[in-house]
């Protein structure tokens, strides 16, 4: 028997990889709370431990692994997790290799919440710009929430306080389990279709644990809250509860009073400054109408309402002067222009008569050189027309034909042949003489050099 115990002896890393290829049989799903966690960059692997009342327990999450899973580890979460145990044989430790991952109880609920609040995010339906404000005084006020919570009675009594003016009314609807996200929305559809139409809607609840707000999570419901017509002023819960339906909502406050007080002015903060403008606008009446006073009081003491002559009396006096220097003016004138106009009739006097006894002699000279030169011209033109005569005779083809030349034209009587390149033997030509024409055949063609 001690044998065979001694021949079952391991070694230290024997034994450690025998417990670990025990452990990593056995698979279970652990709920447990993060009490350490370490992720420092450059890390393979995410490091933390999980407790419970009595015990803790050291797990391991590969990076690929954590990163996939979409959640964020924080000392205090809730987490549910899935793996094996297996053991590190170097420190001889003992582990839990985490293969999923996923928040627990409330953690969850909040994961789930801060992915749709992402994803209406992206869509803009949190974006400060299309929000709209909230009228300063108005007249009809619309509440969605619970007729028999203690929102309701906030919202009354607050609104009776500070603002008595508004006309209120009251959408009754469930805001806890499972179906209230319906219920609230066809609230909102009736407060929005009222008629009158009102002009703010109030949707409040009062404070509660995190899944008593859930409802308020709904991405339906943030949808119809962000396509209400009608500006909507959220109160939902206490000031560290923030709701979806909070994010895409026009206006969001704290508490079901302080959305109250947030659309209703004080009737003391009106009064205060209706009391203000008045005493402003007083002040500032009198204080115009000391100045206008003042200034009629300047403009009374200006000659002008004394002096009949105050405004006309430069121009009369100007006008005066004009008509003095017109008077004078026109006689100077006229006595110039006579003296000018004497002037030029002499001239004209005796620049006239010399003028025409010098065109009359030349008249006569240029006719007697006309007389003279006429027989000339004649005799010079009927020479060079006699000599352009012989010229133009000596050069007619019919005085070349009258010297025994002739001219051959092919059969058409129109085309000269200058070659006998142009004719075939057996063709028809017309040879032109002096006095006549004549056709003939070509029987033979002699060309030179052959």
């Amino acid at each position: 028997m001690a044998d065979a115990e001694e021949q079952q002896a391991y070694t230290v890393t024997q034994a450690m990889n025998a417990a670990k290829r025990g452990l990593e049989t056995i698979r279970l799903t652990v709920i447990g709370e993060v009490s350490e966690f370490n992720d420092k960059p450059g890390y393979k692997a995410a490091y933390f431990s999980i407790h419970d009342d009595s015990c803790s327990m050291s797990c391991i999450m590969w990076r690929d692994r954590y990163r996939a899973s979409g959640v964020e580890l924080r000392v205090g979460a809730l987490v549910e997790l899935v793996g094996n145990f297996t053991c590190y044989p170097a420190k001889g430790r003992m582990q839990f290799s985490v293969a999923s991952l996923q928040l627990a109880g409330e953690g969850k609920l909040r994961m789930q919440v801060a992915q749709i609040a992402r994803k209406l995010e992206q869509e803009g339906l949190m974006d400060p710009s299309r929000k709209r404000k909230v009228p300063a005084l108005p007249r009809r006020i619309a509440v969605v929430t619970s007729p028999r919570g203690k929102a309701v009675h906030d919202v009354m009594r607050t609104l009776r306080r500070r603002y008595p003016l508004g006309e209120l009314f009251i959408c009754g609807v469930p805001v806890e389990g499972a179906n209230a996200p319906a219920h609230i929305m066809s609230g909102l559809a009736a407060a929005a279709a009222a008629d009158p139409r009102p002009d703010v809607i109030l949707l409040v609840r009062g404070g509660g644990s995190y899944e008593d707000l859930m409802p308020f999570n709904d991405e339906q419901l943030a949808r119809a809250v962000a396509a209400c017509p009608i500006p909507v002023v959220t109160g939902i819960g206490h000031e560290p509860d923030n709701s979806i339906c909070d994010m895409v909502a026009d206006h969001r406050c704290s508490t079901p009073t302080a959305a109250a007080e947030a659309i209703a002015p004080s009737m003391t903060e009106l009064a205060g400054k209706v009391n203000n403008a008045s005493n402003a606008l007083g002040t500032a009446l009198s204080n115009y109408l000391q100045a206008q006073r003042a200034h009629l009081e300047r403009l009374l003491d200006r000659p002008l309402w004394h002096d009949a002559h105050y405004l006309t009396g430069a121009h009369l006096q100007t006008l005066d002067a004009y008509g003095e220097r017109l008077s004078r003016a026109i006689p100077d004138a006229l006595a110039r222009d006579a003296h000018t106009l004497d002037l030029l009739k002499e001239r004209l006097r005796m620049a006239l008569p010399g003028t025409l006894s010098a065109s009359a002699h030349q008249l006569d000279v240029n006719r007697e050189r006309l007389l003279y030169l006429a027989p000339q011209l004649s005799a010079q033109f009927s020479r060079e027309l006699a000599l352009n005569a012989a010229k133009l005779d000596a050069l007619s083809p019919l005085k070349t034909l009258s010297r025994g030349y002739s001219i051959t034209f092919a059969e058409d009587g129109h085309t000269v042949v200058s070659s006998t390149t142009h004719v075939n033997t057996g063709d028809n030509i017309e040879v032109q003489v002096q006095d006549g024409k004549l056709s003939c055949t070509v029987n033979a063609i002699e060309r030179a050099g052959q």
